[in-house]
């Protein structure tokens, strides 16, 4: 698909949920309906974010330089980047409803893991002010870099195909508690490490109808057979692969944000473009394999 083409299919999907969402409510009560529209707004940011333009003055940017025929009322800078943060509560909706016109909530297996989300590096947790005010930004360890940091984790649950049903912020390494806050609307099979093993957890879950999976340790018994473990195993590896596509192509790890209500926006805008982006892919029969190949090739035009 041509960046032409997707960005118009982007908008087209965005504005039809849009009024879904909204229906016969208005967003703004009072003053002068904004210059850009509500959708072309969170388009041009899905769209930028799929693109791997992680900041709002880079999108903006790029749409004002290459996509003017497209949007010919962008204004300035500060009002794109108003506008948008404005709009994080819509883009949850929108999200809600993908996934319940997709269904992934309804399926039979769910899997979850974290990631970490540094603010900064250990060595400079000390003299950062930033979120000291924010009870879950605090230090946490990543294993694969086998370093402490300060900030935030993130969490996801999604489907076998990739979709992502549920997601949340916390304080690092609370894998347990944390996934209460993304698996409030599936039921069934969940696949996760063994960061979810211990306590009552997996109990407690089973009130909900979830059924929690996880490796094995030495001192467990398994009541699978080695086959259908092997399965288990090798579909639970599937959310590193969403995971790997939300930090690199989607930069989901950057705290680029001084305040929760700006990082809670640059959250549900990263996860509801690469739902989309599933969405499309869905379209197409292909698998989230397929996300790098959606354009039919790297656009000149795709960095600010």
């Amino acid at each position: 698909m041509l960046i032409g083409d997707f960005i118009i299919w982007m908008y087209c999907c965005v504005d039809h949920h849009l009024k879904k969402a909204i229906g016969d409510h208005k967003l703004r009560s009072r003053g002068f309906p904004p210059a850009l529209s509500d959708s072309e707004v969170i388009t041009m940011e899905l769209v930028g974010e799929f693109l791997g333009i992680d900041t709002d003055k880079g999108t903006w940017q790029y749409f004002k330089n290459h996509w003017r025929h497209f949007f010919p009322m962008i204004g300035s800078r500060s009002n794109y980047a108003k506008q948008t943060s404005h709009l994080w509560r819509v883009k949850q909706i929108i999200q809600a409803q993908v996934i319940d016109d997709l269904g992934s909530a309804d399926e039979a297996l769910h899997i979850i893991d974290g990631f970490p989300m540094p603010v900064c590096h250990f060595r400079r947790a000390q003299r950062s002010r930033v979120f000291r005010e924010v009870p879950q930004a605090t230090y946490g360890y990543c294993a694969s870099k086998n370093e402490t940091y300060y900030g935030f984790e993130g969490h996801i649950v999604m489907t076998k195909g990739g979709v992502i049903t549920g997601y949340t912020v916390t304080k690092p390494n609370i894998e347990r508690e944390a996934s209460f806050e993304c698996v409030g609307n599936i039921e069934g099979l969940l696949l996760g490490d063994k960061g979810y093993i211990g306590g009552h957890y997996s109990e407690e879950l089973e009130i909900e109808n979830i059924q929690l999976s996880t490796p094995r340790q030495k001192n467990m018994t398994d009541d699978e057979t080695p086959g259908f473990r092997r399965y288990l195993n090798n579909t639970r590896r599937r959310v590193e692969t969403v995971i790997g596509q939300l930090v690199e192509r989607f930069s989901i790890s950057k705290i680029r944000a001084r305040d929760t209500w700006h990082l809670t926006n640059r959250v549900v805008r990263k996860v509801l473009s690469h739902t989309l982006a599933m969405v499309l892919l869905r379209e197409r029969g292909l698998g989230v394999m397929a996300l790098d190949n959606i354009l039919a090739s790297a656009p000149e035009s795709s960095q600010p």
